[in-house]
């Protein structure tokens, strides 16, 4: 089915907001929004956020793609992922305003973008958002950095003839070994203390009723992390189980999906969820009886 793009300017607390809404011609009821994660805009890198929105389009559900303030051609000041409520708010605003059969969003969102969809239902228990799509969610502290790195980082050095040599010869250097034993004393410290940023992230999960697609990089460091932190922390343990989350692997895949077969797998699993778990249209609700059978 055809895609079509729209560029949109809207307000968010004073502030202009750009995005593009990729469409197609179904009357959709459930769209999606992208929140974009760390210093990036729109485009997201290698352009993936536009490929993305183009798929997601193509199976039937308008997807929203924006600049955050002080991102992109968007106005304001720079803002962290803590502080972006008021930015989605506005997206989910300005998508239904443009696409008027949409009643609900999912918001998809990568590594802090992922984070902050968590935090904005956190704050805003918007009963909009019916779905999340979660990709390497941020849960970063010095402690989960830690322990992430000793499990996953550092066995790799010491297994590199390389870095033997390196030690032998004197080219490791004091403050890299300073950086282990830091490591090492921060995994083992025994705090498991959460910012509260995580926890608030788990408990809007926990409350959330609706359902969550999990998408975890096997390459990735802040997916790693994710799963290291989750595993030890009793309220991520709690949200965990009581939500209704499918967890999915991407093998080989890195932070960004820059491959082509994964981004392709992955855009494969949110179309076939998405279709799952909201699939119904206006037109074909129209055409259902009361009964469930179609209308004559």
């Amino acid at each position: 089915m055809n895609v079509s793009e729209t560029a949109l300017v809207f307000d968010c607390v004073g502030e202009t907001l750009v995005g593009v809404l990729a469409t197609n011609s179904a009357l959709a009821e459930t769209g999606v929004v992208l929140v974009v994660g760390g210093p990036q805009y729109r485009a997201g890198s290698h352009r993936y956020f536009v490929q993305l929105a183009r798929a997601l389009a193509g199976a039937g559900f308008p997807t929203l793609r924006f600049d955050c303030r002080g991102m992109g051609d968007s106005s304001g000041g720079p803002q962290h992922f803590e502080a972006i409520a008021d930015d989605i708010r506005a997206a989910i605003d300005a998508l239904q305003q443009r696409s008027p059969t949409v009643r609900q969003v999912v918001l998809w969102g990568l590594c802090d973008g992922a984070s902050a969809a968590l935090l904005y239902l956190q704050a805003a228990a918007d009963p909009r958002v019916a779905g999340l799509c979660l990709l390497n969610p941020w849960v970063r502290s010095q402690v989960s950095l830690a322990r992430t790195q000793i499990k996953h980082y550092y066995p790799q050095r010491l297994m590199h003839r390389g870095f033997w040599l390196k030690l032998l010869s004197g080219r490791v250097t004091i403050s890299a070994l300073s950086r282990l034993w830091r490591s090492i004393g921060l995994a083992f410290s025994g705090t498991t203390s959460a910012p509260s940023y995580q926890q608030r992230m788990a408990s809007a999960l926990a409350a959330f009723p609706g359902p969550v697609l999990l998408l975890l990089s096997e390459t990735d460091y802040t997916a790693k992390e994710f799963v290291e932190f989750t595993q030890s922390d009793r309220g991520w343990q709690v949200a965990l189980a009581r939500a209704r989350v499918q967890r999915q692997v991407l093998p080989d895949a890195d932070h960004t999906l820059s491959g082509a077969a994964t981004k392709a797998q992955a855009q494969g699993i949110m179309q076939a969820w998405l279709r799952e778990q909201f699939a119904a249209t206006v037109d074909q609700k129209k055409r259902k009886g009361l009964n469930g059978h179609e209308a004559h």
